[in-house]
């Protein structure tokens, strides 16, 4: 790296000594690769180019690990620096701030508390769960030479991969914390939701680890569409339910009133809390992304990526995370936007959304129900209405209707940007990205990709050399008949009319005074 306003340095990345880059070997074969590269690259002092600290001296290598000891011991609740607060959950019987005796009939009683806690900087986590990360943490960050080199940008681009554990993403790092309340409660059992299915899969391993029974309910396309998903969960002990479906009174109700829905993550958490619910206290509920708690649990992944960027002395300029509910890119950015409510430094952010399911771009900011059955509290967030379901061809995952109450409130107040992308931009981003950076991205995370890229674009157009950080939140190998479809030339944009959504955005609740 150099100072900003610095000469150019002559200095040349690692991978231009050699006719390939890592990314296009076998698996298996990258660390060797590296090692040996870094064995046969010339001496530091032909490398290093200017003279400067110690610390700018330092080769950069492909995977910047970090050691078991240096785990996070503490989540970090970002909610806590935040001047303007979220607004409370809203019990819609009442239309008051839900109380936690309310809360922990749905949730469990700790993740309940976690959920209403917005003071409380860092929470201590769990022994047992630190153990567990062991697993398959810390995950790596990755500096992009081959995808830097093949854009011929001066910007230096980076992203944390959370793909590195079976369940294929980020999600296993709320899962197995959900799980292990659910059994420190002695619960028979939790409920849930997917859609792309990577939080199913991730739930039920965590189940499977404490021994927990896990009924999900699966987004019927996405069932239908990945049914090699739907089989790991099952390998793990789950069950797993199309819905809409005729197993709960909510899913009968939507059926009918949509006959031949693809349904959506709305529907699926309606079923999913009425099973809890109806379950006489043996089941509680559990959500993958939205909720405060489950941006606490991934702020792990900030953590991390903010760890391994100091001991290079590194600094991102902008930092950019694909955006559905906003379980990875609250994790990703929650210790640097700590850092910019605190005024001890600046960022840019950026959050990328789907142009078919555009809740911050194209949402209102207002109280809707989190559910498209109506039956879970009432947030207050980016919504496109609780009826919102995208359109059948919608394959880049990212379908839930709202946006998580804590992104909510920081984009509402100018300290994030939001963009849409179409599916087809995505779709190229992720083929050219698996191409010289040897991983298959997911749908979701090559929003976040196509984001970097264009970034890195604009650096190549203005000479600028900043500093990308990205979440690359989790493989694409279940996602291949959505690849398919790409490649078949099959897959089209949908972007919704101004009055569709104006149609949806009629059906939001009676709004709650301001508390």
């Amino acid at each position: 790296m150099r100072r900003a306003g610095a000469k150019a340095s002559s200095r040349v990345a690692p991978q231009e000594y050699f006719t390939s880059c890592p990314g296009r070997l076998m698996a298996g074969q990258e660390d060797f690769f590296i090692l040996t590269a870094f064995a046969a690259t010339p001496a530091e002092s032909k490398f290093s180019g200017e003279k400067g600290d110690a610390m700018e001296k330092r080769e950069i290598p492909y995977k910047i690990y970090l050691s078991e000891d240096e785990l996070p011991k503490k989540w970090y609740n970002l909610r806590a620096d935040m001047k303007n607060k979220p607004a409370p959950l809203v019990n819609p019987a009442t239309m008051q701030p839900i109380t936690l005796d309310a809360l922990s009939q749905v949730f469990c009683r700790e993740l309940a508390e976690q959920e209403l806690d917005d003071t409380t900087p860092y929470i201590d986590i769990p022994a047992p769960l630190i153990d567990f990360y062991k697993m398959y943490r810390p995950s790596p960050l990755v500096r992009a030479y081959c995808l830097e080199k093949k854009l011929g940008t001066p910007a230096h681009i980076y992203y944390k991969f959370e793909g590195n554990n079976t369940s294929g993403s980020h999600k296993l790092n709320s899962a197995i914390a959900q799980a292990y309340y659910a059994k420190k409660q002695g619960l028979a059992g939790v409920t849930t939701e997917t859609g792309a299915g990577q939080w199913g899969t991730a739930l039920s391993m965590a189940c499977s680890y404490f021994d927990l029974d896990c009924k999900v309910y699966m987004v019927k396309v996405s069932y239908e569409q990945k049914p090699h998903r739907r089989e790991v969960m099952r390998t793990y002990g789950a069950s797993v339910t199309p819905s809409p479906s005729e197993t709960t009174e909510v899913g009968k109700k939507i059926l009918s009133e949509n006959p031949g829905t693809t349904g959506s993550l709305g529907c699926a958490i309606s079923e999913a809390v009425e099973a809890a619910v109806t379950s006489g206290g043996r089941y509680r509920y559990v959500l993958g992304s939205v909720l405060s708690q489950v941006l606490l649990h991934q702020s792990v992944i900030g953590l991390e990526a903010k760890a391994a960027l100091e001991k290079y002395g590194v600094k991102p300029d902008i930092i950019i995370g694909c955006a559905g509910g906003g379980s990875n890119l609250g994790g990703l950015i929650a210790p640097f936007m700590g850092e910019k409510l605190r005024g001890e430094a600046d960022y840019r952010f950026i959050a990328v959304e789907p142009a078919s399911c555009p809740s911050l771009t194209r949402g209102v900011f207002a109280y809707d129900f989190c559910d498209t059955g109506k039956i879970c509290p009432l947030a207050k967030m980016y919504t496109l209405g609780s009826g919102f379901i995208p359109a059948p061809n919608h394959a880049g995952g990212l379908r839930y209707h709202g946006m998580s109450s804590v992104l909510s409130q920081l984009y509402h107040d100018g300290l994030m940007e939001a963009r849409s992308v179409e599916q087809t931009a995505v779709f190229r981003a992720a083929e050219e990205f698996a191409r010289v950076e040897g991983i298959l991205p997911a749908p979701e995370s090559s929003h976040a990709i196509k984001a970097a890229m264009d970034e890195a674009i604009r650096c190549r157009e203005t000479g600028e050399e900043k500093t990308i950080l990205f979440g690359l939140t989790g493989t694409g190998y279940f996602d291949m008949v959505a690849y398919e479809k790409f490649h078949d030339g099959k897959m089209s944009d949908y972007i919704p009319t101004d009055e569709e959504l104006a149609r949806f955005a009629k059906t939001l609740p009676t709004q709650p005074a301001e508390f």
